[in-house]
């Protein structure tokens, strides 16, 4: 199961926030009572209200009391624990699935683009991704929520950058993976790859993606504009 932003919220409070999905909570505020819940759930009232209380307190839901029930409406952060979910899902039954991940743009620390243009990653760059990449990377600040489903990837097939030696010092490997930009007013960049060198300075939430152009150029991108990076397998 994916984590959730609170410690509170497990398997029995998902459940719950699924059953508001499918009542239409993602499309706005739905009336429920705590005795139709309980019902679904097979639990007591005290239960089913004590369950839309911790999604409230995590801020998965919102929630108005009235006389004959409630008004819940599930919030950005509660369809982004869905989501979650779902991608946990796709990877059991799907072997093509992607993973999606998203944040806001960052100015990277420019070690990306002394790496990229080192020839013994570039030659592999050209023969394994099939382009040379423009000389530097965009830098991505994942989501929290992102940050864990982050490690979906490693279920995808990569494309692997091996590490090499000059006279001076010896360069380690790296972990390419085929991915998809989309920016959030629909613009989207098809021929890109994430890469993961197995030493950075990045730490989990820090995602950096290569192309063959320069990705802020051909989107339109400034730091803070938030994008969706989707990683999946490619033929």
């Amino acid at each position: 199961m994916s984590a959730t932003a609170d410690a509170a919220i497990g398997y029995d409070e998902l459940a719950v926030l699924k059953l508001l999905a499918l009542e239409g909570g993602l499309e706005g505020d739905v009336k429920i009572s705590c005795s139709h819940l309980a019902d679904r759930l097979d639990a007591s009232n005290q239960t089913a209200s004590r369950r839309l209380q911790r999604l409230e307190s995590a801020a998965l839901l919102e929630r108005d009391t009235v006389s004959d029930g409630q008004w819940v409406a599930i919030t950005d952060d509660g369809e982004h624990a869905l989501h979650a979910e779902y991608e946990d899902y796709r990877r059991i039954f799907e072997t093509d699935a992607e993973v999606d991940l998203e944040g806001i743009v960052t100015s990277g620390m420019g070690e990306g683009r002394h790496y990229i243009s080192l020839p013994g990653y570039k030659c592999q760059f050209e023969d394994r991704l099939g382009y040379e990449p423009f000389p530097g990377t965009l830098n991505v600040e994942l989501r929290e929520d992102s940050v864990r489903r982050r490690g979906a990837i490693s279920a995808l097939e990569p494309v692997p950058i091996d590490g090499w030696e000059d006279e001076d010092r010896t360069y380690g490997p790296a972990v390419c993976y085929a991915a998809t930009i989309e920016t959030a007013d629909g613009r989207s960049y098809e021929n890109a790859h994430t890469i993961a060198p197995e030493r950075t300075h990045h730490d989990d939430d820090q995602l950096e993606v290569i192309a063959p152009v320069k990705l802020r150029d051909e989107l339109g991108l400034e730091d803070d504009d938030h994008v969706t990076v989707s990683v999946g397998d490619r033929e």
